[in-house]
């Protein structure tokens, strides 16, 4: 399984709305075993950049692949693109993924 994990940042924070309502068009893409679309809660103490989360999780990559190619994903992308300043994206296949000992928690 492959987690997706978008970031962005809004050029107007008073817009971080608009931009969930613009991302969560991808709900409607059956290709996601879980999706979550989220307002940033803001409550590290290093860091407070981010403003909303994408969370996905596929079978594999072509399940993320059909995702992508979905037209709803464009349709995302036209909706935020111009409300958003900063996109960050990271997948990885949970398979290969180091686990730490639960001491370290």
């Amino acid at each position: 399984m492959i987690r997706h994990i978008v970031l962005f940042t809004a050029k107007d924070k008073a817009k971080i709305n608009q931009i969930i309502e613009g991302l969560s068009v991808l709900a409607g893409i059956p290709h996601a075993r879980r999706l979550e679309v989220s307002r940033n809660q803001k409550a590290d103490l290093l860091g407070n950049d981010i403003d909303v989360i994408v969370y996905g999780e596929f079978d594999d990559e072509a399940a993320l692949a059909a995702y992508k190619a979905h037209d709803l994903y464009q349709e995302s992308i036209r909706r935020v693109r111009p409300l958003r300043e900063l996109r960050f994206a990271a997948d990885y296949e949970i398979s290969t993924a180091a686990l730490l000992p639960e001491w370290i928690s």
